[in-house]
């Protein structure tokens, strides 16, 4: 890429920084709370480990690191998603320049993963290791277009990088190199790339990488697997046809709610004039039809003969997240001026970014009128504050890893046990005084112990279940006396 060319394309890198550089501002604003997938990095932040459940550990080992030398914080949290998506775009971004001619369609392609929800939204509001996912397949997109039509040792080496981390992300990442090798293979133009052999280095890095889990997952297989199978095949006693029925069935409607935003914004900017575009093609809109199709075929065969029914939208993130490109590429092949499209698309782009900022912090900051809580709305810190004026506590048994993840971004000197992830347990027969936190139902519901806590106290420090209390903190952006419940309680306390 020519200096030129660089400065053709560096407002969007410049405009995408400021985004996400918004992003993390706003999510700082919104509330001190951790949702789901942040609250799990903070909790198994505590230990380092070959694999840690069903998710394989590559995000977990990154956010290990960062808050070795940043401390635990929602501040580190943010600044390490928003990091890794900004690198994805600008991967994108070079990716479609290396095929695109036309930089306004360079721009547009880029630009254009803001219009896939599961990209502009889903990766900001909690997921973790979907982001993980995106980030190792623009690494490894990359590192293969460049290797098809710039092949070098280097393009190689960054294929097997992509590979490793995102065998490292989620094990769905396979399908993506598997695809694209599959697809590269069909054309006898690139035919040579693949019979290369550095593709050697590619796969020897993709191993070294991924080598340490590997260990791990040869004795934790059940472990790792379960839970992902478990929401695939959550079909009942269905039958056979009734099972693909749903898996099919999921997999369209996953589809269309991954690419039916895209489609429209394309539809709207480009008008009448993308209607030549769905006949035209080149190799490179082929190459990424036989990619697609592939993918697709693996999830149905996943379907038919693996019983998945139930096809999550961000599972599609490792192959889907090509189809800005892909069809401005077709755009390109059809020879549709681009000027006035690109004008209209940026109105459109203003629109997302602003609405994905502005929802972001609306559904949390609306609940002071609308009474409805999200979890970003619940006041761990209130509570954990209050609590500590009681005892300091020398280590803390939390309910879930929710609770327990909220509460080590505010005392991540203490060991903080969560009683569903038995994985982390260490020794706390000196640690006085103990704290048990758990969240409570509506007012109504049992404020006991729970008995799974009371278990665990007696089976693994001897102790017997000690008194129980409550306390009510106000909602973070409540609505008038709206409280949160949580019950508490010490043993042995001082005083």
């Amino acid at each position: 890429m020519t200096e030129t060319n660089r400065r053709d394309i560096s407002w969007i890198f410049v405009l995408l920084a400021a985004y996400f550089v918004l992003q993390v501002g706003v999510r700082l604003a919104t509330s001190h709370s951790l949702d789901l997938d942040e609250a799990e990095q903070a909790f198994r932040s505590q230990w380092l480990a070959a694999g840690y459940g069903p998710q394989p550990p590559f995000y977990n080992w990154l956010q290990y690191t960062v808050f070795q030398f940043a401390g635990v914080s929602l501040t580190a949290l943010s600044i390490v998603k928003n990091l890794l998506l900004f690198i994805s775009y600008l991967l994108y971004g070079l990716t479609a320049r290396l095929v695109l001619r036309d930089k306004a369609l360079v721009a547009i392609a880029t630009l254009g993963l803001l219009t896939i929800p599961q990209m502009a939204f889903e990766m900001q509001r909690d997921l973790t290791h979907t982001v993980a996912v995106f980030f190792s397949a623009s690494i490894f997109f990359y590192g293969f277009i460049r290797s098809l039509k710039q092949p070098s040792l280097g393009s190689y080496l960054i294929a097997g990088i992509g590979i490793g981390f995102g065998l490292l992300a989620k094990y769905n990442f396979a399908i993506l190199p598997a695809a694209a090798l599959i697809a590269a293979l069909s054309d006898a133009r690139l035919r040579p790339r693949i019979f290369d052999w550095r593709l050697v280095l590619t796969a020897a890095v993709a191993l070294v990488i991924i080598l340490p889990h590997l260990f791990w997952l040869k004795d934790n297989l059940d472990f790792a697997t379960a839970r992902t199978l478990e929401k695939m095949i959550a079909s009942g006693d269905a039958s056979y046809l009734t099972q693909v029925a749903m898996g099919v069935s999921s997999l369209a409607l996953a589809t269309i709610s991954f690419a039916g935003l895209t489609v429209a914004v394309f539809a709207l900017v480009f008008g009448e004039s993308l209607r030549p575009a769905l006949v035209a093609g080149s190799e490179w809109t082929r190459l990424l039809e036989r990619m697609m199709l592939v993918f697709l075929a693996g999830i149905l065969l996943l379907i038919v003969f693996g019983g998945a029914a139930g096809i999550k939208d961000r599972w599609l993130v490792p192959m889907l997240f090509i189809l800005p490109l892909y069809f401005c590429l077709k755009i390109e092949a059809a020879g549709v001026t681009t000027d006035r499209a690109l004008r209209r698309f940026k109105p459109i782009l203003a629109v997302i970014m602003i609405g994905v900022l502005a929802a972001l912090y609306g559904s949390v900051a609306t609940a002071r009128f609308t009474g409805h809580y999200e979890r970003l709305n619940r006041p761990y810190a209130g509570m954990l504050e209050t609590l500590r004026k009681q005892a300091e506590p020398a280590a803390i048994l939390a309910g879930d890893s929710l609770l327990a993840g909220n509460l080590r971004q505010d005392i991540p000197g203490v060991p903080i046990l969560s009683m569903d992830y038995p994985g982390f347990n260490p020794d706390l027969t000196s640690r006085r005084p103990l704290l048990l936190v758990w969240l409570l139902p509506q007012k109504g519901g049992s404020e006991a112990l729970p008995p799974a806590m009371a278990q665990w106290l007696q089976t693994n420090l001897g102790v017997s279940a000690p008194q129980a209390s409550v306390i009510d903190v106000p909602y973070v952006y409540g609505r008038g006396d709206d409280s949160y419940r949580f019950g508490y309680a010490w043993v042995n306390q001082p005083g």
